[in-house]
């Protein structure tokens, strides 16, 4: 039987983000890495379905009766209510409690991954599909919610959230190369079985390791918030990713991009009047909470620019294989998980928001580099060496982010903190490829074009480096 660890207390006093945190962080006991193990799978589980399915779509077309226009919609169906769907869900855990709704989430996505594994046309597929994003949008925010308030503030959080972003980014990087591996071997249903199979790995050690939390106070659900905030993302979500394939210029993107803007305007005034608000809008004036989520912003969606681009580039200009291709994003995934593996000490040593900005000004320089690649096949190696060097930055900056905003929020608002984050996380990784991406598929001349989307790439993150340094400068007393 779980444990109630229903949460009543404010946390200890934190010490300012920036400032460095004592060094060694204390051992963890076997419980306490169970824990982490479940929590830290079923994150692993969802970045694997972001990615898993991408070099499988061809074959799942050809299966299924898709057409290549609607192709999209495997990507999409998952990314809309998995976007759409964080804030509230990360709120109704607050309220209702965490445990529960992790649970859900994870049985959830466990039948989904099911369904779309068994598919026999293209709506019982994107039915499985959509209901995945559902489960994954309970299971993100209250996944790290749990974290963040099992693992006390200071070294031990830092180390459990270094590990569940390094995880995070090896899953993305996984996908993409046991996606070629398995749809080669054994057919695009392999890549959903595999998440079904980690579902029900984890869903029978949840319920007995997982405490329930959730705010001593039960106020009720704001539904005015819950319901303009979710149709703006949800608006919003489909704008961009449909932008993706095919451009600003179609109605119904244009018409999905300005309902979304006006529906998040609206959830702005909204909660400046509710009396139990679904997101505190002081809590949004928190300098640690607006600079680390732009910071946030910045580093996933302009990450995920530059793996697009270098597709691109790799697989249309140099003429690699799909799995000479995907070894380059193998290397990226190791490194990655070797910086995973030494972010609490950094941090710990130099703080989170220092790590945060140096990591940012490192991933725009060697993005940066990026520039110098052209149409010789030996570009390959610097390409390989640039953006695993860009990707280890890009992970301190996914860590460091999150401590950021999550520093000093008192565990009955973790839920609405976490929600932020992730909720961060999935515009960044959704609007970066509309942004910039277009710039090389428009291109007359693919090289230039991929120059272009580098170049800009570099500049945004290295501006947001230096604003977010300004914008989280420790204040100094005389």
């Amino acid at each position: 039987m779980a444990i109630d660890t229903t949460t009543s207390s404010a946390p200890a006093p934190a010490p300012p983000v920036g400032e460095p945190e004592p060094l060694g962080a204390p051992r963890l006991s076997t419980r306490d890495k169970l824990v982490l193990f479940v929590l830290c799978a079923a994150q692993f589980m969802v970045a694997l379905d972001f990615s898993v399915l991408n070099v499988a779509l061809p074959e799942l077309g050809a299966d299924l009766g898709m057409s290549r226009s609607a192709l999209q919609w495997a990507v999409t169906a998952f990314a809309l209510p998995s976007g759409g769907f964080l804030l509230l869900f990360g709120r109704m855990g607050d309220l209702y409690g965490r445990r529960k709704l992790f649970l859900a989430g994870l049985a959830l996505f466990g039948a989904a991954s099911l369904l779309a594994t068994l598919a026999w046309d293209p709506a019982s597929f994107l039915a499985g599909r959509a209901l995945q994003g559902l489960g994954a949008a309970a299971i993100v925010p209250t996944g790290m919610s749990l974290l963040t308030t099992t693992f006390p503030e200071g070294p031990a959080r830092d180390r459990a959230l270094g590990i569940s972003g390094t995880l995070l980014s090896l899953g993305f990087t996984v996908g993409m190369v046991a996606g070629g591996v398995l749809t080669d071997a054994l057919g695009w249903r392999s890549t959903m079985a595999l998440l079904t199979v980690f579902a029900l790995i984890v869903l029978p050690l949840a319920p007995g390791l997982l405490p329930e939390s959730r705010t001593p106070e039960r106020p009720r659900l704001d539904v005015p918030g819950a319901v303009t905030v979710t149709g703006g993302l949800l608006s919003l979500v489909y704008a961009l990713s449909t932008a993706a394939d095919h451009g600003f210029g179609r109605a119904d993107v244009l018409v999905t991009l300005v309902a979304g803007l006006a529906l998040l305007t609206a959830f702005v005034v909204v909660e400046s009047r509710s009396q139990a608000p679904l997101v505190s809008l002081p809590m949004l004036r928190r300098r640690t909470v607006a600079w680390g989520n732009l910071g946030g912003l910045v580093t996933f969606s302009m990450m995920s620019t530059v793996i697009f681009a270098l597709t691109l580039y790799l697989q249309e200009i140099l003429h690699l294989s799909a799995f000479r291709t995907g070894l380059v994003f193998g290397v990226q995934g190791i490194l990655s998980a070797v910086a995973g593996s030494c972010a609490a000490k950094v941090i710990g040593r130099f703080g989170a928001r220092r790590t945060l900005v140096a990591s940012l000004a490192g991933q725009g320089l060697l993005i940066a580099a990026l520039l110098g690649l052209d149409t010789h096949g030996w570009s390959v190696w610097p390409a390989t060496a640039a953006v695993s060097l860009a990707s280890m930055c890009h992970l301190g900056a996914i860590i460091s982010y999150g401590l950021t905003v999550t520093s000093g929020v008192p565990d009955q608002e973790q839920g609405l903190a976490t929600g932020l984050v992730t909720s961060t996380q999935q515009i960044g990784m959704t609007v970066g490829i509309p942004m910039l991406g277009v710039l090389a598929t428009t291109s007359d001349d693919l090289m230039a074009g991929v120059h272009t989307v580098l170049g800009l790439d570099a500049l945004i993150v290295l501006a947001a480096a230096a604003l977010i340094g300004l914008g989280l400068r420790t204040r100094r007393t005389a």
